[in-house]
């Protein structure tokens, strides 16, 4: 189901927020949401999440996450496993009025067409969605020169909120007709609560994520000290449990939002 909520209660999550009023803008009066979540709107339902900063992801049992660490060990991307399939998530900013995810989904369907795969629009638990094949690398075996890229099933989910869009890659068995890993993580999805912050942002720049406290506090100690020699050539600071680098899941080259 997209996101919806009536203008009053968007209007006083942004008050709330600090964000100026806009009197002329028209906001649609939709359902409202079962998620996933404005942090002003989050559910008092137990769940523990994982805080990321702009994105709390719920723990659910028999899943996995694994951040993406770039090389200053800033957290860029965020994945759930279960079984043989992934989510991968990422939160970025929208507009205050009106969603972005139709365009979106438009220029992801190019972006596969063009690589050679394709993806098609189809209704599903969040509302439109789009589900098909991407092109996807290979990782080359030790000696030998990379193979070409191989098309693989995937779905993306897309969920407009209150100044942010969400954006959800499932691939593997979830992809493909695995009904009992797809609706976990589908699950997984609808549970995510968005943190917006209220500072500006252009549109479709990626919402700040972090790892959590301890998880931070245990990989800035695998720093070394300032005036220590260099690492050895190829080694590198190992991220602690549950936030390894992964490469993005296969999808259209460039981040589409």
């Amino acid at each position: 189901m997209p996101f919806g909520r009536r203008r009053s209660r968007i209007d006083r999550s942004l008050r709330e927020r600090g964000v100026p009023p806009e009197p002329q803008q028209r906001i649609r009066d939709i359902d409202e949401t079962t998620g996933p979540w404005d942090e002003a709107d989050a559910p008092e339902d137990g769940l523990a999440r994982i805080d990321l900063g702009a994105i709390r992801l719920p723990a659910l049992p028999g899943m996995d996450l694994r951040v993406e660490l770039n090389q200053q060990q800033k957290v860029i991307g965020a994945t759930l496993r279960h079984g043989n399939s992934l989510l991968q998530v990422a939160a970025f900013a929208a507009p205050r009025a009106g969603g972005i995810w139709d365009d979106v989904r438009a220029e992801l369907a190019r972006s596969a067409s063009g690589q050679g795969a394709s993806l098609r629009e189809v209704e599903g638990p969040f509302g439109l969605e789009l589900a098909g094949t991407v092109m996807a690398a290979v990782a080359p075996q030790p000696g030998q020169p990379t193979p070409p890229a191989t098309r693989r099933p995937a779905r993306f989910l897309g969920v407009d909120g209150p100044r942010w869009f969400l954006r959800g890659l499932l691939s593997g068995s979830a992809a493909a007709g695995g009904e009992a890993e797809a609706a976990a993580l589908e699950a997984a999805f609808r549970g995510i609560v968005v943190v917006r912050g209220s500072e500006p942002m252009p549109v479709r720049e990626p919402l700040p994520l972090a790892l959590p406290p301890q998880a931070a506090a245990q990989l800035a100690a695998q720093q070394p000290p300032p005036g220590a020699p260099p690492s050895p050539p190829g080694a590198a600071p190992q991220p602690p449990p549950g936030a390894a680098r992964q490469p993005p899941a296969g999808g259209p080259a460039g981040d589409p939002a």
